[in-house]
């Protein structure tokens, strides 16, 4: 678990999360990954290798982000990893600071550390779950205004002795920033709410654009027989191991 100060890197998560899967492996049960974020996914099943990091180069950048916004950063990368820049797009002001570090240690586009054909980490069977659009989307909007209900600007408010508006991850997470809006009076609840639904959409339509380029995943219904009555998705992992071997 992380600080609401510290920042949460894929090159951190990955050794961690190997080895929470090691461990429940060394147990003799299954490890069930659930995501999330394609790239953090990715770093965990697939032989994904990650560059350092430079803190000078990192200040630096980040003192670029704070100054001039991610547009400037942005059209940067377009210059030297379009790929890249299209991938992350152009308001994830942290994923393009560290894009734009790694084409500096590196030389080499980020897309270049990772493979065309990934190749599995552990024998894993992958399961993706699916949804018609527009139920995705009323779904997805529901969800922020549960958050909202539920107490999303005072858990904000909770976490700013502790550093929050300080955190470069947390304080941008989707949700967090735009509780932090209301808190300061930048935007009203309706805007927040407003802004972390389209914000949220447009996440998950990178997700699924992600996810569908996995090689052997097997979609499911979310609301399929079986798994709407309740069937655990290690069922539905073996089931879909077993379609791998016809």
């Amino acid at each position: 678990m992380l600080d609401v100060t510290e920042e949460a890197t894929v090159a951190r998560y990955q050794p961690e999360a190997r080895a929470a899967v090691d461990g429940i492996l060394s147990r003799g049960a299954v490890p069930i990954l659930v995501g999330g974020s394609g790239l953090y996914v990715s770093s965990v099943i697939y032989d994904f290798r990650f560059p350092g990091t430079d803190p000078v180069l990192r200040e630096r950048l980040e003192a670029e982000l704070a100054a001039q916004g991610p547009g400037m950063l942005y059209r940067r990368l377009l210059e030297v990893d379009p790929a890249a820049a299209k991938n992350i797009g152009a308001s994830n002001g942290r994923r393009l600071v560290r894009a734009l570090e790694v084409v500096a240690l590196t030389g080499e586009p980020v897309s270049a550390s990772l493979p065309e054909e990934p190749v599995l980490w552990r024998p894993s069977a992958i399961i993706g779950l699916s949804a018609p659009r527009e139920e995705l989307t009323a779904r997805l909007d529901a969800r922020v205004e549960r958050m909202w209900s539920a107490g999303l600007v005072d858990e904000a408010a909770a976490l700013i002795p502790l550093g929050l508006e300080r955190g470069v991850t947390a304080s941008r997470a989707i949700g967090y920033a735009q509780a932090l809006a209301e808190l300061r009076g930048d935007l009203t609840r309706a805007e927040a709410i407003a802004q972390t639904q389209q914000l949220t959409r447009r996440y998950a339509r990178r997700q699924v654009s992600w996810f569908k380029r996995y090689p052997g995943i097997r979609w499911l219904p979310y609301d399929g027989d079986g798994l709407a009555d309740g069937e655990s998705l290690t069922d539905a992992a073996i089931a879909a191991a077993a379609l791998d071997r016809l």
